[in-house]
């Protein structure tokens, strides 16, 4: 079973931790760091826009991202929010185990 850290943005504190505290209460991700305020420049519909925004780096299995990614999706107030993942290649074994127990299906209450 391999780790993740998945990332999302969204458009308020509290919108983080809202997401942040269902996305641990199901098991999805171990953990959820908030970050922010941070300054977003992007393109969308054909207009460059700007924003702040607050960084969610969640915690997860591979096994468990496919449904962390739904649960943001249908969580999330942006049409098409980001939603990425990059492999934890290394990490203290305790660390990793803890994720891995943590975001355990089984132990959904």
């Amino acid at each position: 079973m391999g780790h993740l850290q998945a990332v999302t943005s969204i458009d308020s504190p509290e919108a983080a931790d809202r997401l942040g505290r269902l996305l641990v209460e199901r098991r999805l991700a171990a953990c959820v760091q908030v970050l922010g305020p941070i300054r977003s420049t992007y393109r969308w519909r054909g207009e460059i826009e700007q924003a702040d925004e607050w960084l969610c780096l969640a915690k997860t299995t591979t096994d468990r991202f496919a449904e962390l990614a739904r649960e943001i999706t249908q969580a999330h107030p942006y049409d098409t929010p980001e939603i990425i993942a990059m492999p934890i290649v290394d990490g203290l074994g305790d660390y990793l185990d803890w994720i891995t127990a943590e975001t355990a299906p089984s132990a959904t209450l």
